[in-house]
C-alpha cells in the first residue's frame, strides 16, 4: 500500500507530500513524485524538467534532506570504538578469567588474581589498540578525499559537500570533477566520463544527453549538468559498497588451527576440572582452594598464545607499514604470508597511469627534428592538457603558439586540432585520420607498434593552407590531410615493477593481470614488466564457461583483458576452488567484490574510498612493491608463532598430565595460581623472542603433525619425570614431619610458608605440597629452558629434533632465563611471591641429576623417533 506522508503548509516553496512504498526503486519514486508535482501545479519542479538553470530551491533541498533523500555515504565496514573494546576485552574466555580474578580478590589473594587475569587483559588491550590504530588511519585517509561539488539551487550555482546533495538536485559537471551521484546528463551537451574505477576500462565513455553518469566515475571532457536521481546507498557505488559489506572476513589457516587447539584444550580442561573439583568436594576442600584450583586449571588454556599473536601481529603490522602497506585487518599479517597468487590490474599497479614517448618517425619529406619541434609546440599550446599532451610536452622541445581555434581531443573524434599563426595541425589516431589522408600510411608500422602495446598517434596538416577545422554549423570536421610524422607512446611502467615481479617469482607467487583494457595491450605491457603473458583472454569469453572449464582456463592464463567486475570475482573464486591463497589488488569500486572474495584484499591509497574501506591492506605509496616485504615479514612472524606453538603446547600438555596424575595419586594439587605465573619465564619471554628472531619461511602445511611429533614426546617424558619428582618430595616431607625429628628451624620455615602451626592437622600436607611444588616448578622451568634449545639447537648436542642453527641468540636467551630463574629461587621476595620455598640442597640434589637424565631420554626419543612409531605419527604426517 502506498503511504502518502503529510506535507508542510502549501507555501509555494516546499514540495508536496512524497509517496513511499517498501521495495520501490528511487527512479520510480522520483517519477511518481514528478507526476504528483505536475498534477498539483508546482511550477518550480515542472521547470526543472526542461530548464537546468533553475534547480531546486533551498527549502526543497532541506525538505528532501530531512526525509532521507540526501547523498549520505554508505557507512564504513569498520567497527565503532566501543564495539572494538567490547569484543576484545569482554571475550568469553576473558569473562571467565575476570570472574576467577574477582573471587580471588574478594578472598584477599591479590597476587593470584593478578596472575589469573593479567595476561588475558593485556592481550585484549593490545588487540584492541591495533584495531583502533588501523581504524584511525583509515578514517584519516578517507577525510583527505573529500571534494566539493557545484549544484544549482535557487537559480544560482553554489558549492557544497557531496553528502549535502539531495535527490532532484542539478549538478554542474566540468572536466576533473568526480561524479558523486547517479543520474542523466541534462541539456544538449555531451560529457566524456572516465569509468575506469567502475569498469576497469581506461578509455573515456561519451555520455549523450539522457545517458546516465554513474557515481565513482570522473569527467574528463565536456561541461554540462546532471540530475541527481540515485543518491547515497541507492547509487551505483553505494550498492557495490553495500554488497561488499555483506561478505565476511576469512579466518586464516593459523587462526583455524589455533581455534581448534584452544577448543580442544578447553574441552579437556573442562572434563579434567569436573573430575578434580568433584574430588575436592568429596574431600571437603575450602572455597579458597576450589577457586585457586579453578584458576590453575583455567590457566591451562593457552591464553598467553593469544597475547603472543596479538604482539606479533602488532609488531608485524608496524614493520609492514614502514614498507608502505597499512594493515587494516589484524589477521592480514598472517594472510599475506600464505599468498601464492596475486591478481592485479594494469593501470596504477604495473603502470603509473602516465605516458612516455617511445618513438618518433617522420613521414614524407619532413625530418625528425622538425617533427619533434612541431609535436612539442602543439602539446605546449593545448588549452586543455591531457595525458598525451603532457607526455609530449615533457619529452619534446617547443614553445606555445598563439592559438586562433582549438578542437580539444574527444574520444568520439579521436583527434584534436589547433589553428595558429604557424598553420593548422591535427594529432589523432591513425585510423581516425586515415580517410582524410592524401597518401595512405604504411599499415605494418602501426600494427607492429600496437602489438608492443604502444599507443600510435599521427601528426598531420591540411593539404590546403587555411582549410578550417569546423563546418558551417561549427562542428569539428577534418579537411584533406598530409601526414607529417608518427609518434608512439607507451604506458609508463612503475620503476619497481620488474624487480617486484622477480621477487614474487622467487618466493613462489604467481601473478594474474585482470584489466579492463584491450587484452593485447595488457599482454604487451605485462611482457615488458617481466611476466610470461602467454595468450591473453578477453573477459567476454568467460561468460559461457562452467566452473570446471573456467578453472582450466584460469590455471593456464596470466592475462585477462576487457574484464568486468563479475569476471574478476569469478576468477578469484576459481583460484580459490583450486586451493590457491589469493591476494587481489584493486583501486576502483569495480574491484570491491573481488577484493572481498579474495583471502587478502589490497587497495591502492589513491583509489576509491570504497575499495580502501573493504580492503585488508592499503598500499599507502600506491606501489605493490610493498607486498613482497610484507609477505616475508608475515612469513617470519608466522614461522615464529609456529615455533612458539611448540613451546606453548608442550607446557599445556605437560602441566595437564602432571595435574591429572598427581591428583589421581591423592598427593594434593601440584600448582598454585602464583606458580603458574612462572610461565612468564618458561613460555612468555621465550616465545616473544623466538617469534621476533624467526626467519621468513613458507607456511608449513603439515604443522599439526610436526607439533604432535614434538609435543607428545616432550609432554609424556617431562610429565613422567616431573610426577616422579613431585611424589618423591611429597612423601619425603610427609615422612620427615611425621617422624617428629625435623629440626626446629625447618619447622619454623614451613610454618611461615604455609601460614599454619606445626600442630595443625593440615600442616604436614600443606608443607609437603609446597615443598613438592617447589621441586616440580624448578624442574619444569629448567626443562622448559632446555626445550628451547631442542627447537633452536646451538650445536650437535641439542640437534635431536632439528638441525643446528647459526643464530646463537636462543642459547643466550636460555642462559639469561636460567639466571633470572636463579634470582627467583634465591631472592626471598621473589620466591615468596611465586609461592615457593627457599633454596634447599636436598631439592637440588634431586632436581639436577633428574634433569640430566630427562635430557638424555628426550634426546634419544627425538633422535630415534620412538614415540612417533609407537603412536603412529609417521602415518599422521603422511596424511597431512
Amino acid at each position: 500500500m502506498v503511504d502518502i506522508e503529510p506535507g508542510p503548509v502549501d507555501d509555494g516553496l516546499t514540495p508536496p507530500p512524497t509517496a513511499h512504498d517498501n521495495g520501490e526503486t528511487t527512479e520510480k519514486r522520483l517519477n511518481r513524485e514528478v507526476a504528483l508535482l505536475r498534477a498539483r501545479g508546482w511550477p518550480m519542479e515542472q521547470q526543472l524538467l526542461t530548464d537546468v538553470g533553475t534547480g531546486l530551491t533551498s527549502a526543497q533541498a532541506e525538505y528532501r534532506r530531512r526525509h532521507g533523500d540526501a547523498n549520505t555515504a554508505v557507512k564504513g565496514g569498520s567497527r565503532s570504538y566501543a564495539e572494538i573494546l567490547r569484543t576484545n576485552v569482554f571475550s568469553f574466555f576473558n569473562i571467565i578469567l575476570f570472574v576467577i580474578g574477582a573471587a580471588l580478590l574478594a578472598m584477599g589473594r591479590y597476587s593470584d588474581a593478578l596472575i589469573s587475569v593479567g595476561l588475558g587483559l593485556i592481550n585484549a588491550v593490545i588487540s584492541a589498540a591495533q584495531e583502533i590504530r588501523a581504524k584511525r588511519k583509515l578514517d584519516r585517509l578517507q577525510l583527505l578525499e573529500r571534494t566539493q561539488v557545484v549544484v544549482v539551487r535557487d537559480g544560482q550555482e553554489s558549492t557544497i559537500n557531496p553528502d549535502q546533495v539531495v535527490r532532484g538536485d542539478v549538478l554542474r559537471i566540468k572536466p576533473g570533477d568526480q561524479i558523486v551521484v547517479d543520474g542523466p546528463v541534462l541539456g544538449e551537451t555531451r560529457i566524456e566520463a572516465d569509468e575506469s574505477l567502475l569498469t576497469g576500462e581506461s578509455d573515456p565513455v561519451v555520455k549523450q544527453p539522457g545517458d546516465d553518469l554513474r557515481s565513482g566515475s570522473l569527467c574528463v571532457a565536456g561541461t554540462g549538468h546532471q540530475l541527481a536521481r540515485d543518491v547515497g546507498a541507492h547509487s551505483y557505488a553505494g550498492r557495490l559498497t553495500a554488497e561488499a559489506r555483506r561478505a565476511s572476513t576469512d579466518k586464516t589457516p593459523l587462526q583455524k588451527r589455533i581455534e581448534f587447539l584452544v577448543r580442544l584444550v578447553m574441552a579437556l580442561t573442562a572434563l579434567m576440572s569436573g573430575a578434580i573439583l568433584g574430588q575436592a568436594a568429596i574431600e571437603g576442600f575450602t572455597l579458597l582452594r576450589v577457586v585457586q584450583t579453578t584458576a590453575v586449571l583455567s590457566g591451562l588454556v593457552p591464553y598467553g598464545l593469544f597475547f603472543l599473536i596479538a604482539v606479533a601481529y602488532t609488531a608485524g603490522a608496524a614493520t609492514i607499514a614502514r614498507s608502505g602497506a597499512l594493515v587494516q585487518q589484524v589477521n592480514a599479517v598472517e594472510s599475506v604470508s600464505n599468498v601464492d597468487v596475486v591478481c592485479t590490474d594494469k593501470t596504477g599497479t604495473l603502470t603509473t597511469g602516465q605516458l612516455t614517448v617511445e618513438e618518433i618517425q617522420p613521414l614524407g619529406a619532413h625530418d625528425r627534428d622538425e617533427v619533434e619541434l612541431l609535436l612539442g609546440s602543439l602539446a605546449h599550446s593545448a588549452a586543455t592538457p591531457n595525458l598525451t599532451s603532457q607526455a609530449l610536452a615533457a619529452a619534446l622541445p617547443g614553445a606555445a603558439w598563439q592559438v586562433r581555434d582549438e578542437i580539444p581531443f574527444a574520444s568520439s573524434l579521436r583527434w584534436s586540432g589547433l589553428t595558429t599563426e604557424e598553420g593548422t595541425w591535427i594529432l589523432g589516431a591513425p585510423d581516425a585520420l586515415a580517410a582524410s589522408l592524401s597518401t595512405p600510411l604504411p599499415t605494418d608500422a602501426v600494427v607492429k607498434h600496437a602489438e608492443r602495446g604502444l599507443r600510435v598517434l599521427l601528426l598531420a596538416r591540411p593539404t590546403h593552407d587555411g582549410a578550417p577545422l569546423r563546418d558551417a554549423a561549427g562542428r569539428p570536421t577534418l579537411p584533406a590531410l598530409e601526414a607529417v610524422g608518427m609518434v608512439a607512446l607507451a604506458d609508463e611502467l612503475r620503476p619497481e615493477v620488474s624487480e617486484t615481479i622477480a621477487r614474487f617469482r622467487q618466493d613462489g607467487v604467481d601473478l594474474k593481470v585482470l584489466s579492463g583494457d584491450d587484452p593485447r595491450t595488457v599482454a604487451a605491457i605485462a611482457a615488458r614488466a617481466g611476466l610470461d603473458a602467454g595468450e591473453p583472454v578477453p573477459g567476454a569469453s568467460l561468460d559461457d564457461l562452467d566452473d570446471a572449464a573456467l578453472d582450466r582456463l584460469v590455471s593456464r592464463t596470466t592475462v585477462f583483458g576487457r574484464v568486468a567486475p563479475e569476471h574478476k570475482e569469478r576468477i578469484v573464486r576459481s583460484l580459490r576452488r583450486q586451493h590457491h591463497y589469493v591476494a587481489m589488488i584493486g583501486d576502483g569500486v569495480n574491484d570491491a567484490r573481488a577484493l572481498k572474495g579474495a583471502q587478502v584484499g589490497v587497495a591502492m591509497r589513491s583509489g576509491s574510498a570504497v575499495t580502501r574501506d573493504v580492503a585488508d591492506i592499503v598500499l599507502t605509496d600506491d606501489s605493490f612493491a610493498a607486498l613482497p616485504p610484507a609477505q616475508r615479514e608475515g612469513r617470519r612472524i608466522i614461522n615464529g608463532i609456529g615455533l612458539s606453538l611448540h613451546v606453548f603446547l608442550a607446557r599445556v600438555a605437560t602441566q595437564g598430565l602432571v595435574i591429572l596424575t598427581v591428583t589421581m595419586l591423592g598427593l594434593g594439587f601440584p600448582y598454585s595460581p602464583t606458580q603458574v605465573g612462572l610461565t612468564l619465564f618458561t613460555v612468555g619471554v621465550p616465545t616473544f623472542f623466538l617469534t621476533m628472531w624467526a626467519k621468513p619461511m613458507p607456511p608449513d602445511a603439515k604443522m599439526f603433525s610436526g607439533l604432535a611429533g614434538f609435543v607428545i614426546p616432550a609432554a609424556v617424558i617431562t610429565a613422567s619425570f616431573g610426577t616422579a619428582l613431585y611424589a618423591t618430595l611429597y612423601e619425603a616431607v610427609t615422612i620427615g614431619f611425621g617422624s617428629g625429628r625435623t629440626p626446629a628451624e625447618i619447622v619454623r620455615e614451613f610454618e611461615r610458608y604455609t601460614g599454619l602451626a606445626y600442630n595443625d592437622s593440615d600442616f604436614t600436607a600443606a608443607a609437603a605440597t609446597i615443598a613438592a611444588q617447589t621441586g616440580l616448578s624448578s624442574f619444569f622451568c629448567l626443562a622448559s629452558f632446555l626445550l628451547i634449545l631442542f627447537l633452536a639447537p646451538p650445536n650437535r648436542l641439542f640437534a635431536a629434533w632439528t638441525e643446528p642453527t647459526d643464530d646463537k641468540r636462543p642459547a643466550y636467551l636460555v642462559a639469561g632465563l636460567m639466571a633470572a630463574f636463579g634470582a627467583v629461587l634465591f631472592v626471598p621476595t621473589l620466591y615468596t611471591y611465586f609461592g615457593l620455598t627457599g633454596p634447599s640442597k636436598p631439592m637440588f640434589a634431586l632436581v639436577v641429576p633428574l634433569l640430566v637424565l630427562w635430557f638424555a631420554v628426550l634426546s634419544l626419543a627425538y633422535r630415534l623417533r620412538l614415540l612417533d612409531r609407537v603412536l603412529g605419527l609417521d602415518n599422521l604426517r603422511s596424511d597431512n
